[in-house]
């Protein structure tokens, strides 16, 4: 019944997708009323609801003659991941991607922008809800039936049910990969819109604020899931489905900043960069779920592949006309000075885009080894952090001197680089005496001291005479300064030491030791535990219990570690458990210090919170002028600057 209920919803929604798609590119054309292209939207977003619901009442209630519940349910699973095993598998996943997107789609065609340049914006929104649908319907339909019924499943993911944050994660970054489908929208349809499209960059700010805010969130919730659950001790390993996540966030990023002030008359530019963050969203969806890569945050095998990879390319192939086919610049013009703002902004999005071309190659080319080498290579750590990350520090300086660029006499400009710059010179010299790091962190350090001082004598005048919106963007630039700090200090002073221990002895790391005391084991329904009981020891500390742990699930036939984190205000004391003996007599432990680490998540917070801020504020509402009565097809509009998504 309930999969029975849940195919005919994903059938009426491709059928209400394509309606819409049609009656958003009547409007367009003719210049017809609305209304019904927004109501045919907003069925698409119901037909979309409800094929989550039935998923989601089907797992709940144990359902397992729906396939994708036979699969990814289980009655021993907690009602929490029972919830959101929803996103756990790749069917189930598409669902929340649907509803996502029609939520977007809906938003966006309740504002109120100048026709043309919104009828053509919802025809490609639409366009991509019909292809989603397809695939959910064709190919990824998780409501098909099975037979025989299973008495029960295995559950999710071990792995997806070790950390709170599966809640949470996937949907921020569901919604932050979906969200920039609005502004490579709004490209496509700028040149399409005629005079009506000169303003979509206005319109489409707002929208990629909001996306890169949940991206930027997602990612650094993604990290500290990473660091939390994997028991390796780290937050990043240049994955390429981590990879897939920074790529689409770099290109977006370098989109902000370009389409600000006069830098947003670079209409061509602007273009090539709002198409090419969505179409890298798409290239991240084909590698996640066809299989391309092999990765622990990927979905299997799946015959999706060919259908992805032709939409990438579809994508592309429409980006690349239409962007090259754009209405004519405003005249009146004037070129800005080298040594300005806009020139700074400019050279920071060429940088953005850069070290994005670099990710992207070592994220494929793997990929392309195999065809034409006969052996797949694979491109490690050591690429990214001789390639990707000089450039990433030069990003940092650029950030730091271009607030002194709004200056425009040189002299003054020159003056406001001069106390950030001895800051971070004396940074240099104090770490460097103290604590030899090495030259990359050392280098990030006195960068991020450069930023840091420059954005605190800047927060006066913004205080006084800027805008919230200014104010969150000094918020967002402190959070990336703080996280260059984090990723340095804990690169350059993490110490880490793995050793199998019998009873009784000891672990050391710097002035950390474990010692370790027992193992115990302890066996359920759901699988088996084993526990090592460890008294951890810092100078200066008492002396306290910790139990990393390795757990069993038959069902899965996997285990999965269980670390042990004791977070202190400077460092991380990160524990696992790796292996125990049959006799339970000696342990493989591997204990590690991670000094700084709680900057990451300290400046990712702020981050996210800064684009956040940044979002609301650009949406205030603002006077309309000249917005045009529905139907209505103005030779040329003036662009409504505060429409936010």
């Amino acid at each position: 019944m309930l999969g029975e209920l849940g195919t005919s919803s994903l059938t009426v929604g491709l059928l209400c997708a394509t309606l819409t798609a049609l009656l958003w590119l009547r409007v367009a054309l003719f210049g017809t009323p609305t209304r019904p292209a927004r109501l045919a939207t907003a069925a698409t977003l119901t037909t979309a609801a409800v094929a989550c619901g039935v998923l989601e009442a089907a797992l709940l209630r144990h359902d397992f003659s729906v396939r994708y519940v036979a699969e990814n349910g289980g009655r021993q699973v907690p009602l929490y991941y029972t919830v959101t095993s929803l996103w756990s598998a790749l069917d189930g996943s598409l669902l929340l991607w649907l509803l996502v997107l029609g939520g977007y789609a809906v938003l966006l065609a309740g504002r109120r922008y100048p026709a043309r340049l919104q009828a053509y914006a919802m025809v490609v929104v639409s366009a991509v809800t019909v292809f989603f649908f397809a695939l959910s319907c064709f190919a990824a339909n998780p409501f098909r039936a099975v037979d025989p019924v299973p008495a029960d499943g295995p559950g999710p993911n071990p792995l997806l049910q070790q950390h709170p944050a599966m809640g949470v994660h996937p949907p921020l970054l569901y919604a932050g990969y979906i969200g920039l489908v609005v502004p490579f929208a709004f490209a496509l349809a700028a040149p399409l819109a005629g005079p009506e499209g000169r303003g979509w960059l206005r319109v489409a700010r707002p929208w990629t604020l909001v996306a890169w805010a949940a991206l930027t969130a997602g990612i650094g919730l993604g990290a500290w899931w990473s660091y939390a659950v994997l028991g390796w001790g780290g937050y990043w390993a240049w994955d390429p489905v981590e990879n897939a996540s920074l790529l689409p966030w770099l290109t977006a990023t370098a989109f902000l900043h370009t389409a600000l002030g006069p830098g947003a008359r670079r209409a061509g530019w602007n273009l090539v960069l709002a198409c090419a963050s969505f179409v890298l969203v798409l290239l991240g969806t084909f590698l996640t779920r066809s299989g391309a890569v092999a990765s622990v945050h990927a979905f299997t095998d799946s015959p999706l592949g060919p259908m992805l990879l032709g939409f990438v390319l579809l994508a592309v192939v429409a980006s690349t006309i239409l962007t090259g086919w754009r209405p004519p610049e405003p005249a009146g013009r004037t070129a800005s000075p080298v040594l300005s703002r806009n020139t700074a902004v400019l050279v920071n999005g060429v940088l953005l885009v850069t070290i994005a071309a670099v990710v992207l190659i070592g994220t494929i080319f793997p990929l392309l080894s195999g065809p034409l080498g006969g052996v797949r290579t694979s491109v490690g750590p050591d690429y990214y952090h001789r390639t990707a990350v000089p450039l990433a520090i030069v990003v940092l300086l650029a950030m730091g001197v271009t607030p002194a660029l709004r200056v425009r006499d040189r002299t003054r400009a020159l003056r406001r680089l001069a106390v950030p710059g001895a800051v971070a010179l004396a940074t240099v010299a104090l770490v460097g005496l103290l604590s030899r790091p090495g030259l990359p962190a050392l280098t990030a350090f006195g960068t991020a001291a450069f930023v840091l001082t420059g954005l605190a004598g800047e927060l006066p005048d913004r205080l006084r005479r800027s805008g919230r919106g200014r104010l969150a963007g000094l918020v967002a630039h402190a959070g990336i300064a703080l996280v260059a700090v984090g990723v340095a200090g804990s690169s350059a002073y993490g110490r880490d030491a793995e050793r199998t221990v019998r009873t009784g002895e000891t672990l050391r790391v710097a002035d950390v030791s474990v010692r370790l005391v027992g193992v115990d084991r302890r066996g359920d329904s759901g699988g088996m535990a084993v526990r090592a009981r460890l008294r951890l020891s810092e100078s200066g500390d008492a002396e306290r219990t910790v139990t990393p742990a390795l757990r069993y699930h038959p069902a899965r036939d996997t285990a999965v570690t269980v670390p042990t984190i004791d977070t202190g205000l400077f460092r991380d004391t990160y524990v696992t458990l790796i292996a125990v003996s049959p006799d339970d007599g000696s342990a493989t432990l591997r204990l590690a210090v991670n000094p700084l680490v709680g900057l990451l998540w300290a400046g990712g917070a702020l981050t996210a919170a800064g684009g956040l801020g940044s979002a609301i504020a650009t949406a205030r509402p603002r006077r309309r002028v000249g917005m045009p009565r529905e139907g209505a097809r103005p030779a040329s509009v003036a662009v409504h600057a505060g429409a936010a998504g």
